[in-house]
């Protein structure tokens, strides 16, 4: 049809799913994540740059006319307490929040604190400081049950509309779950050293906790499910990546392919030495592994790791940013797009940071575009 390589002038939602499912004559989607960007200016009450102005994230993505990895969407499962637990919040001032746990075998808390640069947050006390605490979070996982939330759903396709199919993330598994979610990576590993067989019964609770998850995602119109791991080699050494995270890779990705769905997992900052278990992993591709310069990777090492799985991303996030040039920019795509089309989902790895040229996305686009044209 007219236009049908032309981003601004085609049905993302639609494309998205075709590229995934090899019905897309080759094309390849342009999907970079912006929202960081977004969210840093709105955050300093900065005005966006240029034809931008005004716009919300939702008019700048149809602005540069590009597709989003809506992962919003995460937000229609949600976990929910049997009677047994209660929940509690106490405000301690405008950045410090605590969080309060209470259950039949003991209670636990974290401290989350705000900052006045960002709307980040971080853990000033993290939930499980001890044995003791990691029971009473097995306690908590075992009494929950996954729910899906049509009405959820319903509400963010209404505001992203046909920008792009829905996708999300999975809770991390094990290890990871360890260190970005409860415990911090030096509590982590000194829990794992002093008390491996209570931290492995952790994680079967855990993946049983998950598996339930994975039931209600498959009975979803969700297609593409990312690990949203954050995988990075500096925090892991192969005997964990070989012990935990590829058994559960594996058990997760054959449950998920049973019913079709597209699987990949987050990969980011340095990668080089855990990039070899890739294809051990029963993942469709991987997410954001971060290339030269910004991380320890070139485009060819990917390649050579992932042989014909899918890339998501591939472009280093700081080759947006003025420092380097419009040209370095240009080679790192077309490299990319040479290695890895059409498996190949182009965009940002990770994110546009706040201080990247909005306008070098569009132009990102408008090279995939004209790839698009000629390939058909």
């Amino acid at each position: 049809m007219e236009h049908s390589t032309d981003h601004k002038n085609i049905d993302l939602y639609d494309f998205q799913l075709d590229v995934i499912n090899k019905r897309a004559q080759g094309r390849i989607l342009w999907q970079p994540r912006i929202g960081c960007w977004f969210e840093d200016k709105e955050f300093a009450k900065e005005e966006l740059p240029g034809v931008f102005k005004g716009m919300s994230l939702v008019e700048v993505y149809k602005e540069l006319g590009c597709s989003n990895r809506i992962y919003e969407y995460n937000d229609c499962f949600q976990a929910v307490d049997d009677s047994s637990i209660v929940r509690k919040e106490i405000k301690h001032s405008e950045l410090e929040t605590e969080y309060i746990i209470e259950t039949p075998v003991g209670a636990i808390n974290c401290i989350i604190m705000g900052n006045t640069s960002n709307s980040g947050t971080f853990p000033k006390k993290w939930w499980v400081e001890d044995e003791d605490d990691l029971s009473v979070m097995s306690y908590v996982l075992a009494h929950q049950t996954w729910v899906w939330r049509e009405d959820i759903y319903q509400k963010i396709y209404e505001k992203w509309g046909r920008i792009g199919a829905p996708a999300i993330f999975m809770p991390r598994v094990n290890i990871q779950y360890l260190y970005l979610d409860i415990m911090g990576v030096e509590n982590a590993v000194y829990m794992l050293s002093d008390y491996q067989e209570e931290v492995e019964a952790f994680f079967e609770v855990l993946e049983k906790n998950q598996e339930q998850m994975i039931e209600v995602i498959n009975q979803s119109p969700i297609q593409m499910i990312d690990f949203g791991d954050n995988l990075h080699c500096g925090m892991l050494p192969p005997c964990y990546v070989e012990e935990y995270i590829i058994p559960a890779y594996q058990r997760r990705c054959d449950l998920l392919h049973k019913a079709g769905k597209f699987v990949y997992s987050h990969w980011d900052g340095n990668t080089k030495t855990i990039l070899k278990y890739a294809r051990q992993t029963g993942l469709d591709g991987i997410e954001a592994i971060t290339p030269k310069p910004q991380g320890d990777v070139t485009l060819k090492e990917v390649k050579e790791a992932l042989g014909d799985m899918w890339l998501i991303d591939g472009i280093a996030a700081i080759l947006f940013d003025e420092r380097y040039t419009v040209e370095e920019l240009k080679e790192q795509v077309k490299e990319c797009i040479e290695l890895f089309a059409p498996n190949l989902i182009l965009g940002i790895s990770d994110e546009l940071s706040s201080t990247g040229d909005i306008e070098r996305v569009r132009m990102v686009g408008e090279m995939v575009d004209e790839y698009n044209r000629n390939i058909i």
